[in-house]
């Protein structure tokens, strides 16, 4: 399909974000938990926790604690663009990993440590008294109802039980932190001494709110809404590409101005019946061209296999673009791609648009067989046109190689394959385990970490 997609496509996307933004913004995370203990100290919470209030003072600690990071956890999931090209996909969703775990037990923790303090105060069973806070305290109920849908989110987030979920059941389940959010944290606007007590402590708390809502309110609902209504995307046509791979051809107007580069990805939802409101990430294997876009989507079992019985003009609701696998930070010189599986989807887009010069760029392909590579004509054309030298990489899996490799050890078979890619820009695509596989193999054989850029196909 040649005809249909180029393989030199323009640079589409905005300049990369300087190395030091990422730092600044750790640090402006840490300093967001900083303010919070200062401000509790202010409200006399320090004193406190070293009197007869200590349980009570302390929980107000890990409350504050616990929505702080709860916000800042809406704010790095919100695709703020400039967040996402500073981080990167991979490193967002550890962070937001790791803070909503921490958020869950601090908030835990909040609740136990009340308890106990109003219990001692009043002399009353722990149990009565955490009944009297959740009918009697404004906000409890609401607040009682957020921590249940939170219960919810995180339990179907731990690794265990995510393997027994379908991705639209979980990603469905995963939305009530939304509904977690907005119910659980107004009780403490409402009656909070660290929320009122000040109006320093006032003015930060609804700064912070309005942020994480204005956050997404605008990069996940009005942002998407303008692209769609603008671009207005609709399948061309569907082709099947091996087994179980189907390539999506859309169509849509203005497509010059869709801010995307070869290497992101979309938020694809398709209007054609029950589930069109589930969202699956999808890579362009292609960047837009002439009016057309493509996506190649690989039938995991999980809504997947709708994609090849899309018929000709579907209507296509796009998020997005999202991802670091870009050619944004492109220095020019050798390229090293390796690609696992359906990992070649953006890879491929990478190699029509990045500038190297013939014989500079080798894509590393991983597949189980021959029947299971894609793109074989593009493929070809770059290897004629564009001087790109493919190297398939077939049969059952070792390491990130093929059983046929082990006599020879990861680091020495990357070397044969690329001997250059210590001085290489280096793209790794294709799913998890592989691509830690690949990582510690480019680690041992020294290339520098900040020439290696990742995109992972894990949910």
């Amino acid at each position: 399909m040649l005809d249909d997609v180029t393989m030199t496509a323009p640079v589409l996307a905005s300049r990369p974000v300087p190395r030091w933004w990422g730092d600044a913004g750790g640090l402006a995370a840490w300093f967001s938990l900083l303010i919070v203990t200062a401000l509790w100290v202010a409200n006399r919470g320090l004193q406190e926790s070293l009197g007869t209030d200590a349980w009570s003072s302390l929980g107000r600690l890990t409350g504050l604690w616990a929505s702080d990071l709860l916000l800042l956890q809406v704010l790095l999931m919100a695709r703020v663009p400039l967040v996402e090209r500073a981080f990167g996909q991979d490193r967002l969703a550890r962070w937001h990993r790791w803070t909503g775990f921490s958020s869950f037990n601090l908030m835990l923790a909040h609740v136990v440590l009340i308890t106990l303090g109003y219990a001692a105060s009043a002399h009353a069973n722990v149990f009565a008294e955490l009944w009297d806070l959740i009918v009697t305290y404004p906000g409890m109920l609401l607040a009682t109802a957020g921590t249940v849908a939170l219960v919810m989110v995180v339990a179907t987030s731990i690794r265990a039980a995510r393997r027994r979920l379908r991705y639209e059941s979980w990603h469905l389940l995963h939305l009530y932190a939304y509904l977690g959010v907005g119910l659980a944290l107004p009780h403490q606007l409402w009656t909070g001494t660290d929320f009122v007590g000040s109006k320093l402590s006032t003015a930060y708390w609804w700064t912070l709110y309005a942020a994480a809502a204005g956050a997404v309110l605008v990069y996940r609902v009005g942002l998407p809404l303008w692209r769609n209504w603008q671009h207005r995307l609709t399948v061309s046509h569907v082709v099947p590409e091996g087994p179980g791979l189907t390539s999506v051809y859309l169509r849509g107007r203005r497509l010059d101005r869709l801010p995307v580069r070869a290497g992101q990805f979309f938020q694809w939802r398709f209007l054609d019946g029950p589930g069109w409101s589930r969202t699956h990430p999808y890579s362009l294997s292609a960047t837009p061209h002439t009016g057309v876009v493509r996506i190649t989507v690989k039938d995991l079992g999980d809504g997947s296999a709708r994609v090849a019985r899309l018929r000709p003009g579907t209507r296509a609701l796009i998020e997005g673009p999202y991802g670091r696998l870009t050619g944004a930070t492109y220095p020019g010189g050798p390229v090293l791609m390796l690609a696992g599986g359906i990992g070649i989807t953006p890879l491929l887009a990478l190699l029509g648009e990045l500038p190297y010069r013939p014989g500079e760029a080798t894509l590393v392909y991983r597949a189980h067989s021959e029947r299971d590579i894609a793109f074989r004509a593009e493929l070809d054309w770059l290897a004629v046109k564009r001087g790109v030298r493919v190297v398939h990489l077939l049969g059952p899996r070792g390491s990130w190689l093929p059983r046929s490799w082990a006599d020879l050890g990861d680091v020495e078979a990357l070397r044969r394959i690329a001997p250059y890619a210590v001085r290489s820009t280096v793209y790794v695509c294709g799913p998890d385990g592989w691509t830690d596989a690949v990582q510690a193999t480019l680690e041992r054989a020294g290339v520098p970490a900040d020439q290696v850029h990742t995109e992972r196909f894990a949910w």
